[in-house]
Order: C-alpha cells, then structure tokens, then sequence
C-alpha cells in the first residue's frame, strides 16, 4: 500500500543533473562524434564510442566542477574509451596498400584533403594526436594539455614539430608533381 517515494530534494536533484546532462550532450555530441571517427575511422564504432562516453559521462557527472571544462572532460572520457576497446579485443594487423593508389597527384580539393589527412595519419601519435585536437576540434594548448596530461610545453612542442613534419612531407612531394607536369 505504501510506495517508496524520493525526497523531493532528490529528485530536484536528479531534474537538475538530467537536464545538465541533456545540455552537455546536445552541446558536443557533434564534436564527440568527429573525434571519435577520427580516432576509429569506422561509423559504428564512431557511435559506440560515443554512446560508451555519454553513458560514463552520466554516471561521472557529479565530478564535473566547471562547465568551462565540459568538452574536454568529455574528449577525454572518450580517448580512453577508445583505449578500452584496444584493451578487451586484440586486432590481427595486416600491412597492405591501398588499391588504386598509384601515386598519381591530384589538385582537386578532395584530393588535397585526402592526402593531407593521410599525411596526419603517417605522423607519430605523440604529434598526430595534439594536430588534430588543435585543428580539427579546435582546442588550445592549454586544452590540449589538460587532454593528454601533459605540460602546456610539452604540446606546443609536439604541435611545431607536427607541423614541419607535415611542411616536409609537402615541400618532398612537391618536386615531383614539377617533375611529372614538366
């Protein structure tokens, strides 16, 4: 006859964390999602991850002190999220070409994108992953920093030698669009 009922502050509470979480989600799901495309190169597994980083960040949410933080308490969540996968599953690696690769330059937008991205891809994860943080979700060195758990320096460092890497990689493959064009 009688049901157990919360405390109205409780649930006032819980209202309250819904709703924040609701916000966070609605304000990030789009750069948690990128990033984690980015990371895994697969839709689904995009979306696992993801979902896997919502459902921590929900039961996490109470140690979330400044909202200012939000986005990078969530990049974060999601990168070892993503180190979990790694952990549970153990992936037979094969190195082959990719078909229809035949060296060939194209000077198309999409192609320049499609090169560059794999330009990324061939850098270190110690300088690829802060590029990427930096460019594609826009984050600051300080951020980035915090991310990764790293010193400010430490990244800023990282991120120059990241882009001379890339300078090099494309001043390399300049000579030889001249060469195939003259």
């Amino acid at each position: 006859m009688f049901r157990n009922k919360k405390a109205p502050d409780t649930v006032n509470k819980d209202m309250d964390k819904q709703k924040r979480y609701e916000s966070l989600v609605r304000a990030y799901h789009r750069d948690l999602y990128r990033y984690a495309y980015w990371l895994c190169k697969d839709k689904h597994i995009a979306e696992d991850l993801v979902q896997d980083t919502c459902l921590r960040a929900w039961k996490a949410l109470d140690s979330l002190q400044d909202e200012k933080a939000a986005k990078a308490w969530l990049i974060t969540i999601l990168r070892r999220e993503n180190a979990r996968r790694f952990e549970r599953k153990q992936f037979d690696l094969v190195d082959i070409d990719e078909p229809g690769n035949s060296g060939s330059s194209n000077d198309d937008p999409h192609h320049q994108q499609q090169w560059l991205q794999k330009q990324i891809m061939n850098l270190e994860v110690d300088y690829r992953e802060p590029l990427f943080l930096q460019v594609i979700a826009g984050f600051s060195g300080e951020e980035i920093a915090q991310i990764l758990d790293l010193n400010k320096n430490t990244v800023m460092t990282r991120l120059f030698r990241a882009r001379n890497q890339l300078k090099e990689s494309l001043e390399i493959t300049e000579p030889s669009k001249e060469a195939n064009n003259g």
